[in-house]
C-alpha cells in the first residue's frame, strides 16, 4: 500500500536522542528525580488506577513531574524547551503519554477498516489481488494499533511491536506492489481450475519472508535496538516501492509496465495520475517528521501532525485501489 511510506521517516527523532536527550541529561532535573524518589517512592506508595494500568512506577512518575517542573521554568524564563529520553514534555491523559498521537493513530486504523470493508463488498471475489489488498488493510491496522499502544507507553515491548509492525506494512506494501505492477499475482488454470503461480511469485514470496525475519531476529538479538538500521531499511523499502507505484502514472509515451493483463502497455486510464499525487501528499505528509518542534500546549508536536495528516490520505488510497481493481482491463475479452 503506497501509505506504508508514512512509515519510514517516524524513527528520525530516535535517531539523535536514542542514547539520551539534553533535558534527561541536566542536573536539575536529576537532582528532582533522587530528591522525589527518596520522598515518595515507598513500598506503600500507591499510584492512580490509570497509570497502574499503564504500567507506570514511582520512579516513571517522578521523572514525569520532574519533567514538567523543569519546562515550567523553562517557559517562565522564555528559555529552551528540552527534550527527555528522546521525547517532547507532553502532558498525559489516563496514563497516556502522548494522547494526541495515540487518538491520531486510531483514526488512522479506523480508515483501513473501513478501506477493508470497501475492498471486500466493491472488489469481486475472483479478482486476483482482492487477497492481497485485503492483507494489507489488516496489516496496517495492526500496524495502528500498535502505534497507538507505543504512543500510550513508550516501553521496550511495545516499541518493537510498533516499529516491526510498521516494517511488516511497508516489506508487505512492496511485496504486493511488485505482484500488481508487474502481473505475477496467481492465476486460475482454466482447464482444472486450480491456482497457478509463477516461479517469480514464489521466488519473491520466498525473498521477502525471508527479509522480514531476518530484519526482526536481528533487531531483536542485539543487546541496543538498532535505530539506524531500522531507518535504513525502512527508507530502502519505501522508496523502492513509492517509486514502482509511479511507474503507474506515467505518460503512454513512457509506456515501462503492462498495467493490465488485457490491455496494452499504452494504456493509461483516467485515474493514473491519482497515484503521483498520493505519492506527493504521503512525502509532503512524512516531512513533518523533519521539521520537529516542542508540542503546543505540550499535547500536539510534528509526529502527531504526521499522523493526523495521513489519515485522510488513507481513504483517497483505497479508492484508487478499487478504482484500479474494476478497471475493464482485468477482464479477458470476449473472443
Amino acid at each position: 500500500m503506497l501509505l506504508a511510506y508514512r512509515w519510514v521517516l517516524a524513527t528520525l527523532p530516535f535517531l539523535v536522542f536514542a542514547v539520551a536527550s539534553s533535558g534527561d541529561r541536566s542536573s536539575n532535573f536529576q537532582n528532582c528525580v533522587s530528591a522525589c524518589y527518596g520522598d515518595y517512592c515507598h513500598p506503600q506508595t500507591t499510584l492512580s488506577l490509570g497509570l497502574r494500568l499503564t504500567r507506570w512506577t514511582c520512579t516513571d512518575d517522578c521523572k514525569y513531574q520532574c519533567m514538567h517542573m523543569v519546562t515550567d521554568i523553562a517557559i517562565r524564563e522564555s528559555s529552551k524547551i528540552h527534550q527527555y529520553y528522546g521525547k517532547w514534555p507532553f502532558w498525559r491523559l489516563f496514563g497516556m503519554q502522548e494522547p494526541a498521537s495515540v487518538a491520531f493513530s486510531l483514526w488512522n486504523m479506523y480508515y483501513h477498516i473501513q478501506g477493508w470493508r470497501q475492498l471486500r463488498s466493491k472488489i469481486p471475489s475472483d479478482h486476483p489481488m482482492r487477497s492481497y489488498y485485503l492483507t494489507c488493510a489488516i496489516v496496517s491496522v495492526n500496524a495502528w494499533l500498535w502505534s497507538a499502544v507505543f504512543h500510550t507507553r513508550d516501553l521496550p515491548n511495545t516499541e518493537k511491536l510498533d516499529y516491526f509492525s510498521a516494517a511488516l506494512v511497508i516489506l508487505y506494501s512492496l511485496y504486493h506492489a511488485v505482484l500488481r505492477l508487474f502481473n505475477q499475482y496467481p492465476t486460475r488454470s482454466r482447464e482444472d481450475g486450480r491456482i497457478q503461480r509463477t516461479p517469480v511469485h514464489v521466488l519473491w514470496s520466498s525473498i521477502c519472508t525471508v527479509a522480514y525475519l531476518a530484519h526482526v531476529t536481528y533487531l531483536s538479538i542485539l543487546p541496543r535496538f538498532d535505530y539506524s538500521y531500522n531507518m535504513a531499511f525502512n527508507l530502502t523499502v519505501g522508496f523502492t516501492h513509492n517509486l514502482l507505484w509511479l511507474l503507474y502514472s506515467l505518460p503512454v509515451s513512457l509506456p515501462l509496465i503492462q498495467r493490465f493483463p488485457f490491455k496494452s502497455k499504452t494504456y493509461r486510464p483516467s485515474y493514473a495520475s491519482e497515484v503521483a499525487v498520493f505519492v506527493a501528499l504521503t512525502t509532503a505528509a512524512t516531512a513533518l517528521e523533519l521539521f520537529d518542534f516542542p508540542p503546543w500546549g505540550r499535547i500536539i508536536d510534528a509526529h502527531a501532525l504526521w499522523h493526523l495528516s495521513t489519515a485522510p490520505i488513507t481513504k483517497f488510497w483505497y479508492d484508487f485501489l478499487i478504482k484500479d481493481s474494476l478497471d475493464d482491463g482485468w477482464r479477458e475479452p470476449k473472443r
